[in-house]
């Protein structure tokens, strides 16, 4: 028969059983506390991490820069606009930035800076119409009205609506008109001038001549009585006069037509090196306004016009024009093609197929006039598909012909 337990040994057995009670209850204390201590930690990371990105967020970049620019313009503080959009820049050089900042140059009067800024926004962004417009109102200030007139021009052809535009580009024509108004004048007075100069000489030299006739028929009035009786009519004052007159209006014209042969022949001379200075600078132009401008001042002279077109390569005509390229430039880019075709048949046909990639080509050809498309189709048929185009040409200038609209 087994032993009864004592009260002392049921005593221990209650005193252990509590015992683990209590280690049970203070290990689930710890695991409390530990993920209480890794909730805590876990909020202070992620708040750290928060501000961290919050003052990543405010740390400055091309577009803040720009906005507090942007913000400093409008309070009209524009030194401090520049160094915003100065900084912006630094970051990331953008054709908005650069015009920003040339239009806080032209509000501080500094026209050459800004002129220089929008040439970068454009060197960016060749479309970029408030560019133009605030390069030609710098250019305007430093005198340059031809360079303003063409930036407005340039600028109303990418956007023929837009009021401003227009209003500018007749005030830069009107200026522009007016320069050379003023130069024609001027040098109308020079030659006038001068002109005068050469008849007064002419005169004086007729008075004298005069006053020696007189003297010399005061000297002699015996001799003349003596004339006068055997029938002999003397010279009257009057007649003499009169003959002094002729002679002088007979020696300005001779002087004004010596003088216009003069002006003309250094006009020939003055064209003939300018046309060989011109040809030794002629480089690809990076943007349509660039080739526009080029091709504009070599008009009448088909020579540097190819010139023109040999330095820019075909391939990018498609770059360079994007949508700029117009009806009346594509008809006289054509033209020139035609000049030196027979010369350079490979480098032509190079023009004549990448001009059809210029986006807006089929438009541009549907605006072609009846008289401009009746010429089109008589230079290729005589030229550009003539009796001498070798036939590997002969074929692709029959496939373009279709994208030309050419009836054959």
């Amino acid at each position: 028969m087994a032993p009864s337990p004592t009260k002392h040994g049921r005593d221990q057995a209650l005193d252990f059983q509590g015992f683990l009670n209590d280690l049970q209850d203070w290990e689930l204390s710890l695991k409390d506390k530990d993920k209480k201590m890794k909730s805590q930690v876990s909020n202070k990371l992620s708040s750290s991490l928060s501000s961290t990105f919050s003052t990543d967020e405010s740390v400055p970049d091309a577009t803040s820069e720009k906005e507090l620019g942007n913000e400093f313009f409008k309070q009209k503080k524009y030194n401090e606009a520049i160094d915003c959009y100065s900084r912006s820049i630094a970051f990331s050089p953008t054709a908005v930035a650069y015009a920003n900042r040339g239009m806080a140059y032209l509000k501080i009067k500094r026209f050459r800076e800004a002129e220089e800024d929008c040439t970068e926004a454009l060197n960016l962004d060749d479309r970029y119409i408030k560019a133009y417009s605030r390069r030609a109102t710098a250019r305007k200030e430093l005198g340059k009205f031809k360079e303003s007139f063409e930036d407005t021009e340039f600028a109303l052809r990418l956007e023929p609506d837009n009021q401003e535009i227009k209003k500018q580009y007749a005030e830069a024509k009107a200026m522009y008109e007016k320069e050379i108004l003023k130069k024609a004048s001027g040098a109308l007075q020079r030659s006038v001038e001068r002109m005068q100069k050469g008849g007064k000489a002419e005169d004086g030299q007729h008075v004298t001549s005069t006053s020696s006739s007189g003297q010399k028929t005061g000297a002699s009035k015996i001799q003349d009585h003596s004339e006068k009786s055997n029938g002999s009519l003397a010279l009257k004052p009057a007649a003499i006069i009169e003959e002094v007159k002729t002679k002088r209006t007979r020696n300005a014209r001779n002087g004004k037509q010596k003088l216009r042969a003069s002006v003309q022949e250094l006009a020939n001379r003055a064209s003939s090196l300018a046309v060989l200075e011109a040809a030794k600078n002629i480089t690809q132009p990076k943007s349509a306004y660039q080739f526009e401008v080029a091709w504009k001042g070599f008009s009448g002279n088909r020579s540097l016009q190819a010139q023109l077109l040999k330095v820019t390569s075909p391939g990018s005509l498609p770059q360079i024009f994007k949508n700029a390229l117009s009806t009346p430039l594509l008809s006289d880019i054509i033209k020139c093609v035609a000049t030196f075709f027979s010369e350079d048949v490979e480098l032509a046909v190079g023009y004549l197929d990448n001009l059809t990639k210029v986006p807006r080509f089929d438009m541009l050809v549907m605006c072609l006039s009846s008289a401009e498309k009746s010429e089109l189709t008589k230079t290729w048929d005589e030229v550009f598909c003539g009796e001498a185009t070798p036939i590997e040409y002969a074929e692709i200038l029959d496939s373009l012909s279709l994208k030309y609209g050419v009836k054959r």
